[in-house]
């Protein structure tokens, strides 16, 4: 197995946290993207859309880090991060999309513009990372992980961005079972730290 990767990409580390918690055998490939190499034909022949992650297995290609984490909890048989049963997958399905939704265009989108200049407007963009922060902090009201009694990928889907945050001018001190949650996630045996950045708030 292969994972393309880059370090500051919250996408690309949920995927790589998740292969690390359930001690999958991986090789980790940088991608420049300062070099445009998610760009270059060569890969852009394994992924049209040139992103990261991308995970290569058995001459497979796996793109989107959602997928990557469905398809690694499904090859390893790893039911407990991923269940089988209908209500279980659909909880967890949900968390894939608020992920995918508000969670990369909240406290992932603030991010991009310290990072990247991007041009999002911040006002809003740190509106949006609150707003679904305290229907988490909520959700996480007298319970230790987001969809399930024990921690799914849900919760990985979710962590890096929010971990982040800070980095986007968005404040996590409100957050108080968020921040326990965060640390939930930290203590897990085989977690990966995401890179931090001096920007934002962590400036």
């Amino acid at each position: 197995m292969k994972l393309y990767s880059h370090p500051i990409s919250g996408h690309a580390h949920r995927a790589r946290l998740f292969l690390s918690l359930i001690g999958a055998d991986v090789e980790i490939v940088s991608v420049d993207l300062t070099k445009a190499e998610h760009k270059a034909p060569e890969y852009l022949a394994k992924d049209r859309f040139g992103q990261v992650p991308l995970l290569e297995d058995d001459g497979q290609f796996i793109a989107d880090s959602n997928a990557i984490m469905v398809y690694a909890a499904k090859k390893f048989g790893r039911t407990d991060w991923l269940p089988e049963d209908a209500l279980g997958a659909a909880k967890v399905q949900r968390w894939l999309s608020v992920a995918a939704g508000l969670i990369a265009f909240g406290p992932g989108a603030a991010r991009l513009i310290t990072l990247f200049n991007a041009g999002f407007n911040p006002e809003e963009v740190i509106a949006r990372a609150h707003a679904i922060l305290k229907l988490i902090d909520a959700e996480l009201e007298g319970r230790d992980w987001i969809a399930a009694d024990r921690p799914t990928i849900a919760d990985l889907a979710l962590y890096s961005y929010i971990a982040s945050a800070p980095e986007g001018n968005v404040d996590l001190s409100a957050y108080t079972q968020v921040n326990g949650w965060l640390a939930r996630i930290e203590a897990l045996p085989g977690f990966v730290e995401f890179s931090k950045n001096a920007v934002g708030l962590n400036a």
